[in-house]
């Protein structure tokens, strides 16, 4: 036994170095893209991240941070790090899991000291085989690998997935000795651990349960396993539901109910529910001594251990009440933590019963209050609103219950949606779905495109990194495909192999051991099928969802290490010898792995990729001192993060998310001090912008009132004038805007006083800035931009984010200035502005030439080798895209010189090979003439239009609607090279782009 249990170990851990070895040499060395800054810069210094947080997640990752011993670019690579030692070390339980099962199978014995029993060489190498392979192939897998080479949580998930089962095995085979319930205590804790992390762990749960009724009875039934699958999910919902919020909202109540009622002091109710809590936990434990029940002992330290692992989030209050720079919902107290841990801010979507995406709403009823504190008593602040609908336009499990135009767009491309005119009101509206259809969105497009999709690109291949790709087959020919996806190093081939191998072993493993098999089934459901019933994902998504279903990919990886066992099978009858056997169904079982980790790698490699962070420091240092700016999304804002929480680059720049400042937590945090950046210019008090007061401020005309001066009109916002008053249709009141024009009136002594004027717009100057707000509603964040411009007096910069939607410009482009990746607002109107124009504003030569050809950081966006994926392109061809608008403002002065400096440094940094042009690239064609560039012009033409041919051709026949962003882009590009070789009089040239443009617009 000795001698299995040592190889067992040796190989375990050999595996571990490799699984290791690989996420190190692959691993991104600063912060991805998406929520990877954000979650690297909040476990650098403990701050709150978005709800509802991941508490476990932060403290490994500031324990992973101290170790860069003071070096700051380190500590990116540390905590993505943790990432990797998370994966290796889920791929080492993996390993030991199947080498668990596969013993039982090839010893064909479930006997409780099973252990004890020491199996043969030619049985040891099916079983150790097994689990190198499996564990292998789960740690090449696409969706694992990405998660283990980038700061987020999701590598630690599988962490904990992996190590309750394997604990939960663990037990199983010591369920006999007097001590054995310590594996199941520690269980709670592994679930109350990652429980900080991410919930999906809560999934592996319903398995466990059925692992510990098939050993503790001996004869088991339908009934019995119905009945355990019963308690396994009132334990998961007890979790998700009573413990992590039940548990905080039951303390808020009674807080509520003390400070209000009683008029003790704030806390008093949190004081004296936690000592009666401990009193009850207290109780339960005296219970189980007195009957001497083992089970409720048992159950009791569980949920006690549930609850030590589950206190990492003390972390969030005790952080938030000491106001850090990151603070999401602020959420310092008892009542707001709550609020945090349900991510209210989120909104929730129907799953088992609501309504349907036309159903019309009869009325609103009102919900839980929103407490705040005041003075010595917490004040309702809002009562969120629930939307009532009629029954006959509810339905069992709604797929199709979203509203939103761009949603029901999408619904179309899966279902026929019946569209007519509505009689009473003469407007178009849409027949109330069918359960046929209903069932036919969630198979078609939420169990088929969302989830299998997924699965076979992990075991059987996938076309390229652009989103909606499909699966790669074996019969799959890269012929006709667009260079963007034959050529990616995303499109991997794995021939179906790792598929094969694991049905092979599902089979095997079906006719060996119904039940393990029936456990490892329900886990791969759980993790997989269940997950899509309850996300109940709405038709378009901003990236791919598959890191989600990775607990889903372990468990078929068991049933691939199980094909090992398959295969050896299948051999019998050629190969007599045990070890020979062995030996051959290894060398082919290896075979999946091996051409995983072959294809796999140079798409999962960043460990040369800096874009992410680059692009961060480029939109900071596009900046003057002391600035502010506005951002948009996650991959704006994030990386921006990052680099100043971590880096420590430009905190003099005050970043401002604009979807946040429709909140009033993170307005009240942009009034306050923050590094080196001084609280932002906000004349508003909290009360002027406390939730549920002045969210949005509707348009409603007032025929006297020509144009509203910005200041008067941010005075009467806080004064509530009756002035902007109107009646809702509950009749109740709110705060309007009576006309869409503006105007500042601006100090023009002070303004030149202040230099911030170029020398070469001093005539621009204006002293009373005028424009159209163009919009039917003010928002909260609209109201602060307006806020800060009133107050502000031009003493602090402020900027906009090129990447800023256009609709929340408030059309004051006129008065942008291009400065590099960020428009400064200045009170200087640039006389030849186009509102038909693509270009946003007036082009500071000299300070964007300084910015884009000197300051800022293009790492390694030349280099072929390195993959940059459809999000990784995304910032480059914003470069491109302002480098050409530099190259045409030095033409139109007549420097030719500084316009071929700029071009060629464009194509210096980011040459074809590396990042291939994009639909901005044929903004150079006419520059690149006029420089004497005609070559390379002709080229870029005859690329990009062949490139688009290909494209289109492609798209038009395979799933055309799916693939609208890339059919568009590719448009944009044919018509921008026809307009830029109509412009050079390129008849030829541009006919083939004009006949192109004719040939696939009509398709739209």
């Amino acid at each position: 036994m000795r001698r299995y249990q040592s190889l067992n170990n040796l190989v375990g851990w050999l595996v571990f170095a490799i699984a290791t070895l690989t996420y190190l040499f692959t691993l991104e060395p600063t912060a991805s893209f998406w929520d990877c800054g954000e979650f690297i810069a909040c476990s650098y210094k403990l701050l709150v991240p978005h709800p509802p947080g991941a508490p476990t997640f932060l403290l490994l990752g500031r324990i992973m941070s101290l170790f860069s011993f003071g070096d700051v670019t380190k500590v990116s690579v540390l905590i993505n790090a943790l990432s990797a030692l998370s994966s290796s070390f889920t791929v080492l339980f993996l390993f030991w899991t199947i080498t668990i099962l596969a013993k039982k199978l090839v010893l064909g014995t479930n006997v409780p000291n099973d252990e004890q029993l020491e199996p043969t060489s030619g049985q040891t190498l099916l079983i150790v085989g097994s689990g190198v392979v499996g564990a292998l192939a789960f740690a090449f897998s696409d969706s694992f690998w990405f998660n283990a080479v980038e700061g987020e949580v999701y590598a630690m998930s599988s962490l904990f997935t992996a190590a309750v089962v394997w604990i939960m095995l663990k037990w199983e085979n010591r369920a006999h000795e007097a001590d054995s319930d310590k594996w199941l205590i520690l269980i709670g804790y592994v679930v109350g651990l990652s429980i900080g992390v991410h919930l999906l762990n809560l999934l592996a749960l319903p398995a466990l349960g059925f692992i510990y009724y098939y050993r503790r009875t001996a004869n088991p039934t339908v009934a019995g396993g119905i009945v355990t699958l019963v308690i396994s999910m009132v334990i998961v919902g007890a979790i998700l539901v009573g413990i992590i919020p039940g548990l905080p909202s039951l303390a808020g109540s009674v807080e509520v109910f003390f400070v209000n009622t009683l008029g003790l002091p704030f806390d008093s109710g949190l004081i004296f529910f936690l000592i009666a809590f401990i009193a009850l936990i207290w109780l339960g434990f005296r219970y189980s001594f007195r009957t001497r029940n083992r089970l409720v002992n048992t159950a009791m330290l569980s949920f006690v251990f549930i609850l030590i692992g589950y206190s990492t989030y003390l972390i969030v209050p005790i952080r938030s009440s000491y106001h850090p720079t990151i603070n999401e919902n602020d959420p310092e107290d008892v009542l707001s933590f709550v609020s945090y841990l349900k991510r209210e801010q989120y909104g929730d979507r129907p799953l088992l019963y609501g309504p349907q995406f036309n159903a019309e709403p009869i009325d609103q009823e009102e919900g839980a209050p929103r407490y705040v504190r005041k003075g010595d008593k917490y004040v309702v602040a809002e009562k969120r609103l629930e939307t009532i609908y009629r029954d006959e336009d509810k339905m069992l499990l709604p797929r199709l219950y979203s509203s939103q135009p761009e949603h029901i767009y999408n619904y179309k491309k899966w279902i026929d949606i019946q569209q007519y005119t509505d009689p009473n009101t003469n407007r178009p509206s849409y027949a109330k779905p069918t359960m046929g259809q209903n069932l036919s969105y969630l198979f078609r497009y939420q169990m088929g495109h969302m989830y299998m999709r997924y699965f076979l690109w992990n075991f059987v291949g996938r076309e390229s990194d652009v989103q909606q790709a499909g699966v790669v087959w074996p019969t799959s020919s890269k012929q006709g495909l667009p260079e963007r996806v034959a050529d990616s190093k995303a499109h991997n081939n794995f021939f179906a192999i790792p598929l094969i191998l694991g049905l092979i072993g599902l089979f095997f493993h079906v006719r060996r051991d119904s039940r393990t098999s029936f456990i490892v089934g329900l886990l791969f459901v759980f993790t997989g099928l269940a997950i899509v019933l309850y996300l109940n994902q709405p038709p378009i998504e901003p990236r791919e969802r598959d890191y989600t279903f990775a607990g889903s990919t372990y468990a078929f990886a068991i049933w691939i290490g199980l094909g090992v066992l398959g295969l050896a099978e299948l051999l019998r009858t050629v190969l007599k010898a045990d070890t020979a056997r062995g030996a051959v169904a290894l060398l082919i079982g290896l075979i999946a792995p091996g051409i995983m980790v072959a294809q796999g790698w140079d798409d999962h490699d960043r460990s040369d990729r800096y874009s992410s962070v680059d692009s961060a420091k480029n939109l900071l240092n596009s900046c003057a001192p002391n600035a502010i700016l506005f951002t948009n999304g996650d991959n704006d804002t994030f990386p921006l993060w990052y680099a100043q929480e971590v880096e420590g680059i430009r905190t003099d720049v005050r970043v401002a998310v604009l979807s946040y400042l429709n909140t009033d937590w993170y307005i009240d945090q942009m009034k306050r001090r923050s590094y080196k950046s001084d609280p932002l210019p906000i004349s508003m008090e909290n009360k002027d912008y406390s939730q549920g007061t002045n969210d949005y401020l509707p348009y409603v005309e007032n025929p006297s009132v020509k144009e509203v001066d910005l200041k008067q009109f941010i005075q009467l916002v806080e004064q509530n004038s009756d002035l902007l008053k109107v009646e809702t249709q509950s009749g109740s009141t709110m705060l309007s805007f009576p006309t869409r024009k503006f105007y500042l009136n601006v100090d023009t002594a002070a303004v030149e006083k202040l230099g911030i004027i170029p020398a070469e717009r001093r005539k621009q100057l204006v002293s009373r800035m005028s424009w159209d707000l163009g919009k039917g509603a003010i928002e909260k964040k609209n109201l602060v931009i307006l806020d800060i411009l009133a107050t502000n007096n031009w003493k602090r910069p402020v900027y906009f984010s090129t990447t800023v939607d256009n609709s929340d410009f408030m059309n004051l482009q006129p008065y942008f200035q291009l400065e590099g990746m960020a428009n400064r607002i200045l009170p200087a109107r640039d006389p030849s502005y186009d509102p038909k124009s693509d270009r946003e504003g007036y082009i500071a030569k000299d300070i964007m030439y300084k910015n884009m050809m000197q300051a800022f950081a293009y790492r390694n966006l030349n280099d072929p080798n390195i993959f940059y994926d459809e999000n990784s392109l995304r910032f480059p061809a914003n470069y491109r895209d302002k480098f050409n608008q530099l190259a045409e403002a030095y033409l139109a002065s007549g420097d030719t010189a500084k316009a071929k400096q700029v071009l060629n440094k464009s194509f210096e940094v980011m040459p074809d090979k590396s990042i291939p042009y994009d639909f901005y690239t044929p903004q150079a064609i006419v520059p690149l003439v006029a420089v004497g560039e005609k070559k390379r012009a002709n080229e870029i033409m005859d690329t990009v239009t062949n490139r688009a041919q290909q494209a289109l051709a492609y798209y038009s026949t395979h799933n055309s609607a799916l693939f609208d962003r890339e059919i568009q882009t590719h448009l944009i590009s044919l018509s921008n090279v026809y307009r830029a070789a109509e412009q050079l009089g390129d008849q030829q040239r541009a006919s083939k782009a004009v006949s192109l443009l004719n040939q696939y617009y009509p398709q739209q």
